[in-house]
């Protein structure tokens, strides 16, 4: 059976953070990976201080799509699509409200562009997000969640965008996220390195520990923790590699916590929790 798997991601970047060195390992297994991007990250700031120049920021657009394409390069996507949409900021600010931007999209459109996409590319897993509307409330993360439960189930009905041909369904969908486990333990490791931990202001931010219970998918990841590093420095404009995020050295984290984990939102097909494969079941 050929595999394929699609996630969808808000914006350039989210497809190097969350779950990338799971795409990178099943893309050297031979399975084909698509990233669906919804937005351009226009809204974006310049994160990396040697970088936040006046020119960077009049460019931002243009150099985050070329750190798209070279982060996906490295982690072996087979496609890119983009939406095309507006990044949509934050609540409350100016961009928040132009009428292009992703979360002020109407909902159905944006669906159809996602349907567009499977029917075309026929995944038996997508990657989505789950609803977070306590921890880190981003509007396009949101209607990334809103956008990919839609078009998971509307793909397979074919009274459902007619247009965009024979219908195909989907077999799992899952969320990715950060488990309280994982934020535990590299917490942990930074401070055993004597090192401030950026996951400190996590948790007093209000980090939900309860979420723990909904994870139900480890991937172990060891041999692809490189990979993410790799895809996350890829985008200068948003990581500092003399960061805190990056100060903890792949050897750590390959020792202490060598996983992705995953929700699993919806299965029609039989598999047992907990999983490691996010194809269990399928083949």
């Amino acid at each position: 059976m050929d595999l394929t798997l699609l996630a969808v991601h808000a914006h350039p970047d989210d497809e190097a953070s969350k779950g990338s060195a799971t795409t990178a390992k099943y893309a050297a297994e031979g399975v084909r990976t698509l990233l669906a991007c919804c937005t351009g990250g226009e809204a974006g700031e310049v994160l990396n201080p040697r970088l936040d120049t006046p020119v960077v920021r009049q460019n931002l657009a243009e150099l985050r799509r070329e750190e798209l394409r070279e982060s996906t390069r490295i982690l072996g996507f087979s496609r890119v699509y983009m939406l095309g949409y507006h990044d949509s900021g934050m609540a409350g600010t100016e961009t928040n409200a132009r009428p292009d931007n992703f979360a002020n999209a109407p909902l159905d459109e944006a669906v159809g562009k996602l349907v567009d996409i499977i029917r075309a590319e026929r995944p038996q897993v997508v990657l989505g997000y789950a609803e977070d509307r306590q921890f880190y409330p981003h509007p396009d993360h949101i209607r990334v969640h809103e956008t990919t439960v839609a078009a998971f189930d509307a793909a397979g009905d074919a009274s459902r965008y007619p247009e965009a041909g024979e219908p195909w369904q989907p077999l799992k969908l899952y969320y990715t996220g950060f488990s309280p486990r994982r934020i535990k333990t590299l917490d942990q490791a930074y401070k055993d390195r004597g090192e401030e931990s950026p996951y400190t202001r996590w948790f007093e931010h209000g980090f939900p520990e309860e979420w723990e219970h909904s994870f139900t998918t480890y991937v172990n990841i060891a041999d692809f923790i490189g990979k993410r590093s790799q895809a996350l420095l890829a985008h200068r404009t948003q990581v500092d590699p003399e960061g805190f995020w990056m100060r903890l050295p792949d050897d750590v984290v390959r020792r202490v916590f060598p996983y992705e984990e995953f929700i699993l939102a919806k299965s029609l097909v039989e598999t047992a929790i907990p999983e490691d494969d996010l194809f269990a079941g399928i083949r």
